[in-house]
């Protein structure tokens, strides 16, 4: 059996579908229906059969499921082992959302890296959905942003920081006195950053319980640069508290009160079991709750070029 067969066999397992595994490995559906055809004829065992409810697996399925997953991880943690002993450095993949990687992820990395002289860290942005399969797969070491409503087994997670997303405006904005109702919120144009477009977290949450319309909605780039044109419009915006309290301090931005422009969120750490962590991961989940870390996070300087390696992703909007 090849690597190949056998990571083609765990996505089916973890997704259900042959087609969503098809989808995710970014291969067609023959392709892993002969890979599982060729397990099958190895081991002769079905390991499973299509039912009306979905599929069905055989005893050895399962089996086959556990320990593959274990060979992949083996597999991906001496290839990254041997690279890492050749180069001199390792390196730490953090996926996360988006409010969590502009606001919070430069000064966790800067702190986080600077203790080790060989660490490098490589952080990409998913929707916090997407975290199980990433992990399962091992594209990523750990992830941070909103705990997925239904949590897979196996997984190893830490919740490490509350924060509190609240809704702001201009300093002259009307809306800037007074508690505004329901109505008038949604009558507004808010302007937001790109956590707004995701399906799940805090400020896709706010919106939903504001029914502020999608026409209303004007996606930017970044948080910051919502903010910005908050500043020279008469939007609204949706901000973390911490990050907009200078503005407030100084009066460039004010609090916008009424029902349900305030919400409290929580980011937590998600890594796969102790036994499959890469050193730098367990590490990593040891160090994010202690107050040296939080305080890196609220209140952090930028990443030093050398420590930090994005990985590149594009994202087309219609």
């Amino acid at each position: 059996m090849t690597p190949t067969q056998l990571r083609a066999f765990t996505c089916v397992v973890r997704l259900g579908s042959v087609k969503a595994a098809a989808d995710e490995l970014t291969v067609s559906e023959s392709a892993v229906s002969m890979h599982v055809a060729q397990l099958r004829r190895e081991l002769d065992d079905k390991l499973f059969t299509r039912t009306g409810s979905g599929l069905a697996f055989t005893t050895g399925g399962l089996r086959l499921a556990s320990r593959a997953v274990e060979i992949l991880g083996l597999q991906d943690r001496t290839v990254r082992e041997v690279s890492q002993a050749r180069n001199g450095r390792r390196q730490l993949r953090m996926a996360t959302s988006s409010l969590f990687a502009e606001h919070a992820a430069p000064g966790l990395i800067e702190l986080f890296a600077g203790r080790a002289a060989d660490l490098d860290v490589e952080l990409s942005v998913h929707p916090g959905s997407r975290f199980p399969a990433l992990l399962a797969a091992r594209t990523v070491d750990v992830t941070i942003g909103p705990l997925p409503s239904r949590l897979p087994d196996g997984l190893t997670h830490q919740q490490f920081l509350n924060y509190e997303v609240i809704a702001v405006c201009g300093p002259d904005h009307p809306m800037a006195r007074g508690t505004v109702t329901p109505r008038q919120v949604r009558e507004q144009t808010w302007m937001l950053g790109p956590s707004a477009a995701a399906e799940d977290g805090t400020v896709p949450a706010m919106l939903r319980q504001l029914g502020v319309p999608e026409a209303r909605q004007r996606i930017f780039q970044s948080d910051a640069a919502a903010l910005a044109e908050t500043k020279l419009t008469n939007g609204i915006a949706l901000a973390v508290r911490f990050a907009v309290a200078a503005d407030l301090a100084a009066g460039r931005l004010a609090i916008v009160e009424g029902p349900g422009l305030r919400m409290h969120g929580r980011w937590a750490a998600m890594a796969l079991p102790a036994h499959s962590q890469p050193p730098a991961a367990a590490e990593l989940l040891r160090f994010i709750t202690t107050p040296r870390a939080t305080q890196a996070m609220v209140h952090g300087a930028g990443v030093k070029v050398g420590r930090f390696k994005p990985s590149v992703h594009v994202t087309l909007w219609s």
